[in-house]
């Protein structure tokens, strides 16, 4: 006898039950009807790149975490650990055959060997979508509009976009002597929402910032609304810039659409990835602002150089789908959804002659645009209503040979025990459109 394999996941990995990838998928449904409506396309590309496509751009800390190898053939290569730079790879081998600017979505999955936490797994589902071939304000707003219109589709009505420019900090590590340190400094102010702000001064007095220390932790702080905000800014930078006409621009579209309450301009975001250099972002849910950012990106106007000569400005955000959903968890609206993606009406199976007869009823429920299924094997009644019950299904339809030569059905409400008896088959499936969930 063989010996058997305990049945065992990797750490970090998860495997997804119907009703959590039903709910999965009814998400990534409702934000590309929204991604659609706004002229974005769809692509894919592979999860395996040669590794020299991959590193270098995220930064060095995410280079430790790509899941990285050596094929049969021998050729290194690696996992991909975001959507974005196989993007600009994609970019780079397409172009000719791309209308710019091109408007892209991409739901995949990446790796990343981090440690796990909760809403953190080593295997996760991105959402991206971007912007490319223009950098302009307007490309800017609209990612930052899109990120707006995607949380409120999930229904989500607490929650604030923190935006800020990445050449602003540019500005200030030039004017104090700093710029050969940027990276390292702003990796640093990147996890002051994480570690507090003592914690950020002790890591930029090991980055060598010195007297300047203060200065920084000064610059980071945010006003009390976009004005006092950018006061703050230009009293130690200037008002003579791009980056701050680019933020006013932003500004101004945010306020003219009424979403001033949905945004903050927020000196602390920066991104931990080094293929940032304009605007940059990051999604807070307003009642559990603990589980971190929800949906960030920014601009990357030289990420495809490594590529190509062409010059391919780009903008744009990602949606981390599993800690997405471990926030709607916890906010309670895991299960408002959930309730409503079940298969309304199961067809039970009473008599074995009636077999065909079971998938006619079935198929005249789809044409409709009914979801219904067959129980496939004629059991006691207690057990088909028992399956009914473990997925969720709330309604029944009983047919056996007296109601098959009558040309009648009856169809039951599992969940108040009601009966609708002696009906046609049009008259059932108007009582399954009216007594089906949502």
């Amino acid at each position: 006898m063989e010996k058997q394999i305990e049945p065992r996941l990797l750490k970090g990995f998860r495997d997804f039950l119907p009703q959590m990838e039903l709910f999965r998928r009814q998400i990534m449904r409702k934000l590309e009807k929204i991604f659609r409506l706004f002229g974005f396309l769809p692509i894919d590309t592979p999860v395996l790149e040669y590794a020299e496509i991959l590193l270098g751009k995220g930064g060095g800390e995410t280079d430790k975490q790509v899941y990285r190898f050596h094929d049969h053939g021998q050729r290194d290569i690696a996992l991909r650990y975001d959507l974005t730079v196989p993007f600009a790879r994609f970019m780079a081998q397409h172009l000719n055959e791309l209308a710019l600017p091109f408007k892209r979505y991409h739901i995949g999955k990446v790796w990343r060997g981090e440690n796990t936490q909760r809403g953190r797994y080593r295997e996760f589902t991105q959402i991206d979508f971007d912007i490319v071939g223009v950098d302009s304000a307007s490309a800017d707003f609209e990612i930052l509009l899109l990120m707006f219109r995607s949380m409120a589709a999930l229904g989500i009505e607490k929650f604030k976009i923190h935006f800020f420019h990445r050449g602003l900090y540019n500005n200030l590590l030039k004017h104090i002597g700093l710029e050969k340190k940027s990276i390292d400094i702003l990796r640093a102010i990147d996890k002051s929402k994480k570690i507090g702000k003592e914690n950020v001064a002790g890591l930029l007095k090991e980055c060598g910032c010195g007297d300047h220390i203060e200065r920084i932790l000064s610059f980071i702080q945010p006003g009390v609304n976009f004005n006092e905000t950018l006061e703050n800014i230009t009293a130690q930078i200037g008002s003579d810039s791009q980056e701050i006409t680019r933020l006013h621009d932003i500004q101004q579209c945010i306020a003219d659409m009424g979403l001033d309450n949905f945004f903050l301009l927020d000196p602390a975001i920066t991104r931990g990835l080094d293929y940032y250099t304009g605007i940059v972002y990051e999604t807070f849910l307003t009642d559990i602002p603990q589980i971190g950012s929800v949906c960030s990106g920014g601009r990357y106007n030289n990420l495809a150089s490594l590529y190509t000569r062409a010059k391919l400005p780009g903008v744009g955000s990602s949606i981390g789908l599993d800690r997405l959903i471990a926030a709607l968890e916890e906010l309670k609206l895991l299960k408002e959804i959930t309730e409503t993606i079940s298969t309304p009406l199961l067809i039970l199976f009473l008599d074995q002659n009636l077999l065909s007869y079971y998938h006619q009823l079935a198929a005249a429920f789809h044409e409709r645009g009914i979801a219904a299924e067959v129980f496939p094997v004629k059991k006691k009644l207690s057990a088909q209503f028992n399956y009914a019950q473990k997925k969720s299904i709330p309604l029944a339809l009983i047919c056996g040979e007296l109601e098959m030569e009558k040309g009648s059905v009856t169809i039951k409400d599992l969940r108040s025990r009601q009966s609708y008896e002696n009906l046609i088959l049009e008259q059932a499936i108007a009582k399954v459109t009216e007594l089906s969930p949502g």
